[in-house]
């Protein structure tokens, strides 16, 4: 699975591009009118060869294209991979393998940032070979993914009212997800610590904790949105707060790792809500529309906190700002979700 995109221009590494074009919705278009895995398997073709393009471009501008496909192609990826887990199950099933996408995809973008940063040391153009392990993977799944019966006929319309609060708060929550993502490092470094050691320490352990949040979905997944959305939000606002107030780096690491539990658990929910009652030839539509709301969220989150930083002189007051944020999405999340919304593993 394809891990979420980021705007953070850490362009050594492979498992996040430095800038994510959004053209899901046209992604998803293709996958309900024509097939799913045709796409994938072109995206990762398009991915590994635009992914090493800087080993021999020479431009900043071509570089900077290239990333550009990087991006599209990883929201095509994504979206058709989402789509496909839709297809392949259903109710628990399906709620837990979406978890499991989320975790690998933070798993993953860890092993590929600590790979890119050892490589880095042999040169800047280094690191970009490890796109090439798209390659590999097309290969094994030509083989075993299939390719589900496309439905004959016009393409019905999206449910647009249904996905439209969904899709909106994915808007916001794309903003608190990345934010700390991109903002740990420099939280660190105000606070003194310069070691590259340590910084990677507390970013894999808000890894891990990301990755236990995403992992907790399948055994949460029989509650409803109403009740886990504000629990998501709730543990991402808390999070922040101790960052914001923390003075030392075993605080910045604990509040790392609450923000990372609240994250962890919030792509799925959002995910799931968002897409869980689509039909067939509405999945990729629908699941590429939530991609792009995610990816403009996550490419807007560093301008956001930016934003913030300028208003309030400081970066860890800027957190704490997006903490306010994050909690005041745990009550929209209770004001605008119905009570009659059916358990996330409930998809029919």
């Amino acid at each position: 699975m394809s891990p979420a995109p980021t705007c953070s221009c850490r362009s050594s590494s492979p498992s996040r591009p430095c800038w994510s074009a959004s053209p899901p919705p046209f992604a998803g278009l293709v996958i309900d009118a024509i097939d799913r895995k045709r796409l994938l398997l072109a995206a990762l073709v398009v991915y590994a060869a635009a992914g090493t393009a800087p080993l021999y471009l020479d431009s900043l501008g071509a570089i900077i294209g290239s990333r550009a496909v990087v991006g599209l192609c990883e929201a095509a990826i994504m979206t058709c991979c989402t789509t496909l887990i839709g297809d392949y199950w259903a109710g628990s099933r399906r709620s837990r393998y979406l978890g499991l996408q989320t975790l690998v995809a933070t798993v993953a973008a860890t092993v590929f940032l600590a790979l890119g940063g050892g490589l880095g040391a042999a040169g800047w153009r280094t690191p970009f070979w490890l796109y090439l392990v798209a390659l590999v993977l097309v290969v094994p799944m030509y083989r075993l993914i299939w390719q589900p019966v496309p439905s004959s006929g016009k393409l019905p319309p999206l449910p647009w009212r249904a996905l439209l609060v969904p899709c909106l708060i994915t808007l916001v929550g794309g903003v608190v997800f990345y934010a700390l993502v991109v903002q740990l490092s420099f939280v660190l470094d105000g606070l003194g610590v310069t070691s590259s050691a340590a910084i990677g320490g507390v970013s894999a352990a808000m890894s891990i904790a990301t990755a236990a949040g995403s992992a907790s979905f399948a055994k949460l997944s029989s509650r409803r949105p109403r009740t886990l959305l504000p629990i998501a939000f709730g543990l991402a606002a808390a999070g922040l707060a101790i960052v914001f107030a923390a003075g030392n780096v075993a605080l910045v690491t604990a509040g790392a790792m609450v923000t990372g539990l609240g994250t962890g658990l919030l792509l799925p929910v959002l995910l799931t809500w968002a897409t869980n009652r689509l039909h067939f030839d509405q999945r990729g539509r629908g699941t590429g529309l939530w991609t792009g709301f995610l990816f403009v969220g996550e490419f807007a989150s560093p301008l956001v906190v930016a934003a913030f930083k300028a208003a309030s002189g400081d970066l860890q007051q800027a957190l704490g700002v997006l903490a306010v944020v994050a909690l005041a999405l745990a009550v929209v999340a209770l004001l605008v979700v119905p009570r009659s919304a059916p358990p996330l593993n409930v998809t029919d």
